[in-house]
């Protein structure tokens, strides 16, 4: 598991920065009149949880546990559920509708698991 976290982690953040340079150009033609602020919003909280998934990634080497495993799922799914609802909005004007929520939800969840993680005895 720490193999893919690590993977997955350093995959989200080449993207965040991919897609935070691109979307300095790309806001100026979006659909959405607040472009510019979602895919900011976007970008900023991909990049805090693909830092997430390269330390649970870390962690998971020397501290293996399925409530790690889930902190990584889940920051995982919020990356994809809420930027990814957060782009599809700017660039097409389409609301996901609860997807975007979802997603941070599943963000929080993943913070809590860490957590718990961390309380948990070895």
């Amino acid at each position: 598991m720490s193999r893919a976290l690590l993977f997955a982690g350093a995959l989200v953040m080449a993207l965040a920065v991919a897609a935070g340079a691109a979307s300095l150009h790309a806001a100026k033609s979006a659909v959405h009149p607040e472009a510019a602020r979602l895919l900011q919003t976007a970008v900023l909280y991909q990049l805090i949880h693909g830092l997430a998934l390269v330390v649970e990634g870390t962690l998971a080497r020397t501290a293996p546990s399925n409530l790690l495993a889930a902190a990584g799922i889940l920051h995982l799914v919020g990356v994809v559920a809420f930027s990814g609802s957060l782009y599809v909005l700017a660039f097409s004007g389409v609301s996901l509708g609860a997807v975007g929520p979802t997603g941070g939800a599943a963000f929080i969840a993943g913070w809590i698991a860490l957590a718990a993680h961390a309380l948990r005895g070895r």
